[in-house]
């Protein structure tokens, strides 16, 4: 008779091998959480940071309105309002929507390739907690003295000690900072994971769209973190050690932070943008029932867009004085973005054409950014002419522009991905009449707010003023 195997019991059996350098095991409770390397997990981690600063930018964004409901607004002082819009800006960008996408990443994309997890799950984890510790540094400015009231571009010299004495701009500069670390441990990993631990069989290009806008999206922040962070450890010695880089004063140039956040900024922009693209390229062929139309022109496309979106930042500068030469270029090179952006808009009208389209909650949100994210490209190309784009600088038709890009089409897509994956990640599904009545609110309420700000732009409705006369 064959003798049976078993393990040994107690202390013969060794649960940690490596000591410190095993895996952890989910033992169950809030500890689990909070020691997790697990990439479901602290992709679960991210997208409920997220929805907590999201839920934070909102009452932000809702005071805004509040105080601008009627002329001589009372609600704010002038140097709160500057701090609240600075805030809304600082955490919409950099605390909800980014990490968001990061949510999806790290759940979804070593799924995607057959990955177990990402190449570095440590610094997976690590990435986490650094951005949930910048994002409460910088919203802990609010009891310490005032929050950052600079906007959240950070214009020199508006944020120098002499106009900003207060430390809202030094959380302001050390936040970003702390985020920004994050950022990039973060996109070097996701880089690493797709490009060495695919299944086998699973070439680049047989990659689902949404991956392959992920790995632009890690490298865009690869190249563009260290600008910023450049520009911001330059700010923090203006103001705290004497230095004078944006001081006109002392014959420093304050046109260099533009140039320095722009060329960060720009790419910033599809930061934001490309994750939501990669999931309305998922599920508009679920609920079309058809598969991706041209996927080699959706893949290319999002990868020129990447690309191009390095050449662009200047467009922000024509009132600057930056010269005619500089102008030139930079139009044309705004022009020229439209067309990759162009090729998947219509990529996604042909792939939804003579498809059997079921509108779930989830379809809808991906149309809604179809089509607002067509009217908010359809306004930023009009920034690529030069004298329109002077009328336009400051005005709430900017205001109007970036939130049909953001809101209208990296948010929306957000939306798009929580009600598709939903199923995928909590195991059931989510109610579908709450989510059109969810759906049709935001869209209605998103027009409603921002459609008319085209017109009072035009009119030449200064914006970033506190209050106005009847």
């Amino acid at each position: 008779m064959t003798p049976r195997l078993e393990l040994p019991s107690g202390n013969g059996h060794d649960h940690r091998p490596l000591g410190v350098y095993t895996r952890p095991r989910g033992g169950g409770g809030w500890r689990d959480w909070i020691t997790t390397i697990d990439h479901k997990k602290i992709g679960i981690l991210y997208g409920g940071a997220a929805l907590f600063f999201f839920l934070v930018g909102g009452v932000e964004a809702l005071l805004m309105r509040l105080q601008l409901a009627t002329p001589d607004g009372t609600v704010l002082g002038a140097d709160t309002y500057n701090q609240v819009f600075t805030m809304h800006g600082v955490t919409m960008v950099f605390l909800v929507i980014m990490p968001m996408a990061a949510a999806f990443a790290n759940y979804l994309l070593p799924l995607q390739i057959g990955a177990r997890d990402v190449a570095f799950p440590r610094l997976n984890a690590l990435s986490f907690w650094l951005f949930l510790a910048g994002g409460l540094f910088l919203n802990s400015a609010w009891l310490l003295g005032g929050a950052p009231d600079g906007g959240w571009f950070g214009y020199a010299p508006n944020t120098g000690i002499i106009f900003s004495p207060g430390n809202g701009m030094d959380f302001y500069a050390l936040g970003l900072q702390i985020t920004g670390i994050a950022s990039l441990v973060s996109a070097m990993n996701l880089i690493v994971t797709v490009l060495n631990m695919r299944a086998p069989g699973m070439t680049l290009f047989k990659m689902p769209v949404f991956t392959w806008m992920i790995l632009v999206v890690q490298f865009l922040l690869l190249f563009a973190i260290p600008v910023i962070t450049v520009a911001l450890f330059l700010l923090l010695f203006d103001r705290n050690f004497g230095a004078n880089f944006f001081n006109p004063q002392m014959g420093s140039d304050p046109l260099l932070w533009q140039h320095l956040f722009w060329i960060f900024g720009h790419p910033e922009v599809y930061v934001l943008i490309l994750p939501s693209f990669g999931i309305v390229s998922e599920v508009i062929p679920t609920f079309s029932r058809k598969p991706i139309f041209g996927y080699p022109f959706m893949v290319f496309s999002g990868i020129a867009i990447g690309f191009m979106g390095w050449g662009v930042w200047a467009h922000h500068m024509f009132v600057s004085g930056i010269g005619p030469i500089s102008v030139a270029a930079f139009s044309l090179s705004t022009m020229f973005i439209a067309v990759p952006t162009g090729v998947k808009i219509l990529n996604w009208l042909a792939t939804m054409w003579g498809g059997k389209i079921r509108f779930t909650t989830a379809m809808l949100f991906a149309t809604g950014v179809v089509s607002m994210f067509t009217i908010g490209g359809l306004s930023g190309v009009t920034h690529s002419i030069s004298p329109a784009d002077t009328q336009q600088t400051d005005t709430y038709y900017i205001v109007a522009h970036f939130h049909y890009v953001i809101f209208g089409g990296a948010l929306l897509g957000i939306f798009a991905g929580f009600y598709f994956w939903w199923p995928k990640v909590f195991g059931h599904l989510l109610d579908e009449k709450l989510g059109k009545w969810n759906f049709w609110t935001m869209l209605i309420g998103f027009n409603l707010t921002f459609g008319p700000m085209h017109i009072v732009g035009l009119q030449g409705m200064s914006r970033r003023v506190h209050t106005y006369s009847p």
